[in-house]
């Protein structure tokens, strides 16, 4: 069942009246989910897996669907590479951790799928493996039988994403020390402010810690003095209030201070039909293409 709706009621229903075990839904559809009422909720008395695709999933969401009884996992990929591409392949005792490492562990975008051939982490300039040690960054590379074979009538762009006999995604991530790859950041994404590099995706991750956040997103804002500064759009969750200064004030005590976001927008976030998220209307917005590199 691919969960499309964004009304929780509907998708809690779904699972109860139909005896859902399994679905899939992007990440606003599991944090609605998970911050939903309790009543929505009763009835259901079966075991519901979830898989979430899209975006990688925030830690607080990842947390708040255990807290509920549903166990998600992570899969990535991307239309090239037909949907879900690699997963991350959970192990028998990470059950028995304690749930911040779970949720660090289940956030991963994790190894291949049986039927791809191979996915790594290259720096793209010189197409060789970056060390496995979660730190250093490169580009998220896929080969193999879920791979298309190249862009219609395009072969200058089908020669370019192939370069080095990989496809490249555009993905930024690290490689840990099991083999799991962690996404950081799309390249397009990624905030470079005073020269530092700041990854969206990690403040988005502190900003869903924030208790009245339902949904987040950040993008790039130009700045006269840094070139780039974060700026984050947030939709709260109903009956609830927070101020700028409020989510200034939480994003400070988990980053640093020249990741903290320096322009705060409280709206509705733009999504598609599937519930995903549309950054690009929120950098149009911020004319984050007018950013001074």
């Amino acid at each position: 069942m691919c969960l499309r709706r964004v009304d929780p009621r509907l998708i809690f229903a779904a699972i109860r009246d139909h005896k859902v075990t399994h679905y899939c839904g992007a990440p606003i559809v599991h944090s609605l989910m998970a911050n939903a009422p309790a009543g929505w909720r009763e009835g259901i008395d079966h075991k519901v897996s979830g898989l979430v695709a899209a975006a990688p999933p925030p830690a607080a969401v990842i947390e708040g669907m255990a807290k509920i009884g549903i166990d998600l996992t992570h899969v990535y990929g991307l239309t090239e590479t037909y949907g879900p591409a690699s997963v991350c392949a959970k192990h028998d005792h990470w059950a028995d951790l304690p749930l911040a490492e779970q949720v660090t562990l289940n956030g991963r975008q994790g190894v291949r799928y049986h039927a791809q051939e191979g996915i790594t982490v290259m720096d793209p300039q010189h197409m060789q493996p970056v060390p496995w040690d979660g730190e250093t960054m490169g580009e998220i590379m896929f080969r193999g039988n879920l791979v298309m074979k190249g862009y219609l009538k395009n072969p200058k762009a089908t020669e370019e994403a192939f370069r080095g006999g990989w496809y490249h995604t555009g993905d930024l991530a690290v490689m840990q020390a099991d083999g799991y790859v962690k996404i950081k950041d799309r390249s397009k994404d990624i905030i470079i402010s005073g020269g530092e590099n700041i990854s969206s995706i990690e403040v988005e991750d502190a900003l869903y810690k924030h208790p009245a956040v339902m949904a987040a997103a950040v993008v790039a804002a130009p700045d006269p003095k840094w070139g780039e500064v974060p700026a984050a759009f947030v939709e709260l969750r109903e009956g609830t209030s927070a101020t700028v200064e409020e989510i200034v004030a939480h994003c400070r005590t988990h980053l640093a201070g020249f990741k903290t976001p320096k322009v705060v927008t409280f709206c509705e976030l733009p999504k598609t039909s599937t519930g995903k998220i549309q950054k690009f209307v929120l950098r149009d917005q911020m004319k984050s293409t007018d950013a001074i590199k």
